[in-house]
């Protein structure tokens, strides 16, 4: 069994920064967005997405300043203010099964979060972006390359994850998926609710259950 982890949300605790991050230089270009809105739109997609979104939708054109200005103040803000998601360490050290992250974010940004945080040794090599597919999520291309990477059918993976896009893409992929509601963005994001209508595999909200939650499904197989 392979365990495919988003990376935002999941590993590091870095939703609210970045959603943060994104209104407020949208907000210097005049397009005003409420938190849990730019969450329901925007929390688990790539960047390149979210530009097609914002052209499409709001007709905002995202240009290279926009693009550099919100990767510079992000990173300046990781590195100040990101933290891990609690338990995680100590729950990748204890993982019986193998596992890679799987992200929407750009390899740069994955590295420093995780580098940050301290648990960039415990996941590299296996670390795959969306700018490594032709689509990213909610489309299951990502979650099926990092499985076929990996050596491992979609059937025998379960994904860890924190966003309805993301859940949406492990379904279509056929893998299993727990979907993650213990980061500091989930009140502020509705995902209790948002996630349980798309139907996971199981929904929990502290990381340290993680190992048991595996044994279980291994367990089961077994019988």
């Amino acid at each position: 069994m392979l365990v495919i982890f988003d990376c935002d949300g999941v590993l590091v605790d870095s939703e609210p920064i970045s959603i943060d991050v994104l209104r407020d230089v949208l907000a210097r270009s005049g397009l005003i967005l409420e938190e849990e809105e730019a969450y329901r739109r925007f929390l688990g997609k790539s960047m390149t997405t979210i530009a097609e979104l914002l052209h499409d939708e709001f007709g905002l054109r995202m240009t290279d300043i926009h693009l550099e200005t919100i990767r510079e103040e992000l990173f300046r803000r990781f590195r100040d203010e990101l933290h891990p998601i609690p338990g995680v360490e100590a729950t990748l050290r204890e993982l019986a099964q193998p596992c890679c992250v799987a992200s929407s974010s750009q390899p740069d940004r994955i590295r420093l979060s995780l580098g940050i945080t301290g648990l960039l040794a415990l996941l590299e090599p296996h670390i795959y972006s969306a700018s490594m597919v032709k689509r990213g999520k909610p489309f299951p291309d990502l979650f099926l390359h990092a499985a076929r990477e990996m050596g491992q059918a979609p059937g025998r993976c379960v994904v860890v994850e924190d966003s309805p896009a993301g859940i949406m893409a492990a379904q279509d992929a056929g893998m299993r998926v727990f979907a993650f509601t213990g980061g500091l963005h989930a009140a502020r994001a509705g995902l209790c609710e948002r996630l349980s209508e798309l139907q996971p595999d199981l929904i929990f909200d502290d990381m340290r259950r993680l190992p048991g939650l595996l044994a279980d499904i291994s367990q089961q197989e077994g019988r």
